[in-house]
């Protein structure tokens, strides 16, 4: 009698359900909307379009809100994490896509979404919600094994409102990075941020100045300015999330390749 239970208990939780799931790529992606996205919203209203970049992929998986993997598609990458607004296109479908057509030997690649919108850096300081959250959901991808390869970061919009958080912003993403290698047991994680295309304030330039001087080992940053944004002049249009996605693989494809595979400690 016991045999139905425990089946329908695997059904609830496929994450555990077979180690054949195991032999994943993990991709973190934090930060705020524009690492979320919003490629393709106009007054909260999606327009449907799904560039050919965009497109899913039976190798490509995402980690839900419930912590199970499905296949990742556009636009809902994000959209069970970052629920309070309507999620569009965002440049990790591009990314996953431009990374097994460049290197079709990698295997499967698992998103493991963490970014919401407006979110500041203080807000993803050490212990802080968003933060947990993020190592919580990197933890859990990690349960059989599989390759940690590289945390993409994009954030900083924010912090453009405010001076004292623009003049403290390089100290605290430093420490930011610091904290979750350590927390992840992971010293030499890959992080690939990126440096910002927008701005919510006028100090813009201080956070890129901060972002573009990081100065720690394999951190690689792709510089976002120039792309172009939709109607509101914040957030990436989708051609841009779609170039962005290509900017940040030929980042991992030229330092990410011999990452050595980062999982649980006991």
């Amino acid at each position: 009698m016991m045999m139905p239970y425990l089946f329908l208990i695997l059904l609830a939780h496929p994450i555990w359900v077979t180690k054949a799931n195991c032999n994943k790529n993990i991709f973190i992606l934090a930060g705020q909307s524009n690492m979320s996205g919003r490629g393709g919203v106009v007054n909260d209203i999606w327009d449907g379009y799904i560039p050919l970049e965009c497109q899913s992929n039976s190798s490509i998986l995402r980690l839900t809100s419930g912590l199970s993997w499905e296949e990742a598609k556009e636009p809902t990458i994000h959209q069970d994490i970052d629920f309070y607004a309507v999620c569009g296109i965002g440049p990790s479908m591009s990314f996953a896509n431009s990374v097994l057509k460049n290197d079709p030997e990698i295997g499967v690649i698992g998103l493991v979404p963490c970014a919401v919108g407006a979110t500041n850096i203080s807000q993803w300081s050490q212990g802080s919600f968003f933060y947990n959250q993020m190592l919580n959901r990197t933890q859990a991808a990690l349960q059989c094994g599989e390759t940690l390869r590289a945390l993409l970061w994009y954030q900083g919009e924010s912090d453009t409102r405010n001076l004292d958080d623009a003049e403290l912003y390089k100290s605290r993403l430093q420490k930011f990075f610091t904290d979750v290698r350590d927390d992840l047991h992971a010293p030499s994680l890959l992080i690939i941020q990126v440096a910002l295309a927008t701005t919510l304030g006028p100090y813009k330039e201080i956070i890129r100045e901060a972002q573009l001087g990081i100065d720690l080992p394999n951190v690689k940053t792709v510089d976002a300015n120039g792309l172009k944004t939709g109607p509101d002049y914040v957030h990436l249009s989708s051609p841009s999330e779609v170039q962005l996605g290509q900017m940040l693989a030929n980042a991992f494809l030229q330092f990410g390749s011999d990452t050595a595979p980062i999982s649980l400690e006991e």
